[in-house]
């Protein structure tokens, strides 16, 4: 079977560059996987503290939002690559940090607690606040505009395959390896991918907006935009608020020690479960995109991420926790495919830099504050009921939205 064929969301694999970026792009979400693994089991194991594993988001989403939306604004007045490839250049010296910290962590935790290790996080938040709007405004100009919604399945799946093999190779290689040795992997996958993006994707222009505006009236530009559009508004909102509290993902070392009683290697399968999930259902959404009645997809789905939430705060078997954590992938994996479509479709060319900003301080500053609502959580009514109420908070936003945004509920991407 021709999986490029006609009709199929593979088909934008043909475009040379958008094809390298995704290789290059895979091999560094495949570092950044390992490291959060390694980064989240390191922590734990040095202070058993939940609390300080949802510090780590936190670290790293303090820096992201206030540093997109200038990086939102630099996307749209500059290069895109280059901003992709100095954002990722400064991942690269995060992670030979970390090496770093890990070889001498025996003298430097006694001292410094675990303050380097969350410096070097708060740096790679910063990088990533410029890369985020970058690389996504970047990715739309390597396909045309009919073709957007193919790569934003075939790109969420390209990432979702890299976290899942990097949550599961973190998980052994700290079993194996050690935490040293495992960021030493992270530096050379993180290299290999930067030198792919660089040598083989070339740069492109786009048509600029002139405008006599300052910094901030450009980035309020972008926020106005995105607050005056009822489809972005209502589906980036839900997505904050369904990740911000059904994530359970942030305290799973804490969940796999306390209540599963298991090691390193089966927090990985754990941590990689809700990227099995999604990777499967993008290869069935890449033949069979979800654009029919989308709107209401995306509330269903959304839902049945609080419910699968629900049934993993409830499992003590590994299987089945397991299980429900990649049912949790699934619905998230569609919804992302959705998500996905919506912002590009919506965003004009000379403002899509700034769009993306905003969308990535919606999505990704969820994740970064769940991990510290989650780690907060724990701490203030314990591991299970802290995942209970994360689900049910889940369900609430999806019963609100449906009420109140009808617009999403009836939004149609055919």
């Amino acid at each position: 079977m021709n999986i490029f064929r006609q009709g199929s969301a593979f088909e934008v694999l043909k475009f040379k560059d958008y094809r390298y970026f995704t290789i290059g792009r895979f091999f560094i979400i495949f570092a950044i996987s390992i490291q959060a693994v390694v980064v989240g089991w390191q922590v734990y194991e040095a202070t058993k503290s939940e609390w300080q594993l949802g510090l780590i988001g936190l670290a790293e989403a303090i820096p992201f939002i206030f540093t997109s939306l200038f990086g939102g604004h630099v996307a749209d007045i500059f290069s895109r690559k280059k901003i992709v490839v100095i954002s990722n250049f400064v991942y690269l010296i995060a992670t030979i940090l970390l090496v770093l910290i890990s070889y001498y962590f025996a003298t430097i935790f006694p001292v410094y607690g675990l303050w380097p290790v969350f410096a070097v996080i708060f740096i790679t938040g910063i990088a990533r606040g410029f890369l985020a709007p970058a690389q996504s405004a970047f990715l739309a100009q390597l396909v045309p505009r009919d073709k957007l919604m193919y790569a934003a399945t075939v790109g969420s799946m390209n990432y979702y395959g890299a976290s899942i093999i990097g949550t599961a190779v973190g998980g052994l290689l700290c079993g194996y390896i050690g935490t040293y040795l495992s960021y030493v992997v992270v530096s050379s996958l993180t290299l290999f991918g930067l030198l792919i993006m660089f040598l083989m994707v070339k740069d492109y222009t786009y048509e600029k907006k002139e405008t006599k505006n300052n910094i901030f009236q450009n980035i309020y530009e972008g926020i106005e935009f995105v607050f005056k559009n009822e489809y972005l508004l209502t589906a980036l909102s839900l997505d904050m608020f369904a990740v911000l509290f059904g994530g359970a993902v942030a305290i799973l070392p804490a969940f796999a020690d306390k209540i599963l009683h298991v090691g390193p290697q089966e927090f990985g399968l754990l941590r990689a479960a809700p990227s099995v999930g999604i990777v499967v259902v993008l290869l069935l959404l890449a033949y069979f995109p979800p654009r029919k009645e989308a709107g209401k997809k995306l509330l269903y789905c959304v839902a049945g991420f609080g419910l699968a939430t629900i049934a993993f705060a409830l499992s003590r078997n590994f299987y089945l926790c397991f299980f429900f954590l990649m049912l949790t992938g699934v619905f998230d994996g569609v919804s992302v495919v959705i998500r996905g479509s919506i912002v590009p479709m919506f965003s004009p060319d000379h403002m899509r830099g700034r769009i993306e900003s905003v969308n990535k301080i919606f999505i990704g500053s969820s994740n970064e504050l769940g991990s510290f609502e989650s780690g907060f959580a724990a701490r203030a009514m314990g591991l299970v009921p802290s995942i209970l109420f994360g689900g049910c908070m889940t369900m609430l936003v999806v019963a609100i939205t449906w009420w109140r945004a009808k617009g999403l509920r009836k939004l149609d991407l055919e």
